[in-house]
């Protein structure tokens, strides 16, 4: 999959399934976490969503904007996983 691939697929799982607004759109730079966009409860939701669908593996100390607070950094996880490289 290419960047934007993910980078779409994230955004429409995030807005439908996380927010319950699936016509908002999401910039790969918007604070995801930090922001309070997406709360703890939501945290499990996306990890499980990445895991099933990109077939990488996100820690548990990685959730919560840890290593990733934008859809670009999650993006650029996804791809290092994929490729790898860790």
């Amino acid at each position: 999959m290419t960047t934007e691939e993910i980078t779409t697929a994230l955004e429409s799982f995030i807005a439908s399934k996380i927010l319950n607004q699936p016509q908002r759109k999401i910039s790969p730079s918007e604070a995801l976490f930090s922001s309070g966009l997406i709360d703890s409860f939501h945290q499990v939701d996306l990890a499980l969503y990445v895991e099933d669908t990109f077939g990488v593996h996100l820690d548990d100390t990685e959730l919560g904007g840890a290593a990733f607070d934008t859809l670009a950094e999650l993006v650029q996880l996804i791809q290092q996983r994929r490729s790898g490289k860790q």
